[in-house]
């Protein structure tokens, strides 16, 4: 059990290391606001998450940002950003991994990026909404938007942005996924297996 664990944290470590520098290549789509950028830094969680369990893509979202934050710091002390990328990790990669746990096909894995892709669409747009945009006019004294504006900036801006961030990560995932399947399986399986050492 212990050698299963120092190897579960040494992968952990491993991914959340990836996730950071592939948050560092986040770039811009045009016509929507500059500040929300896709990268591919959910990918690492994600197979964390399919062959060690959801804790494990949970904590390597979590240290991504962490890494991040104390590399590129935050104005205030206050890291919006990040806790905001932190809880779209969780709502897009939840949903992959109870749907691919009970389908470890192609099928169950695009059909459970599908369903983290609403996910994180629908409920970034809802947090955004009543907590994180809030927050950076709060604590980075961003302009205040309320009614109209604050609407068309979740419809016209959060809502469809994460919608395509979803597509794109999903298209590199079943990409990838394809490749890496046989490996994925075998370690999964030595997680799941239990230890008799």
């Amino acid at each position: 059990m212990i050698k299963g664990k120092t190897r579960m944290l040494i992968a952990v470590a491993m991914l959340s290391s990836i996730s950071f520098v592939l948050m560092l290549l986040a770039f811009p789509l045009p016509v929507l606001p500059a500040y929300l950028k896709v990268d591919f830094s959910d990918i690492p969680a994600l197979i964390a998450a399919i062959t060690m369990g959801p804790i494990a893509g949970i904590l390597v979202a979590f240290l991504k940002n962490v890494l991040d934050w104390l590399f590129a710091g935050s104005p205030t002390g206050v890291p919006v950003g990040h806790m905001a990328n932190f809880v779209t990790s969780i709502l897009f990669l939840t949903p992959v991994y109870l749907i691919y746990r009970k389908v470890t096909t192609s099928k169950g894995i695009m059909v459970g990026l599908g369903a983290g892709t609403v996910s994180m669409a629908i409920g970034m747009s809802v947090l955004n909404y009543y907590v994180f945009l809030p927050m950076y006019t709060y604590f980075l004294n961003f302009p205040m938007e309320t009614g109209t504006a604050l609407f068309n900036t979740i419809i016209f801006g959060i809502l469809p942005f994460n919608l395509i961030k979803g597509v794109i990560v999903t298209i590199v995932m079943i990409v990838l996924f394809k490749r890496i399947k046989p490996l994925l399986d075998k370690v999964t399986n030595s997680y799941m297996k239990p230890n008799t050492n």
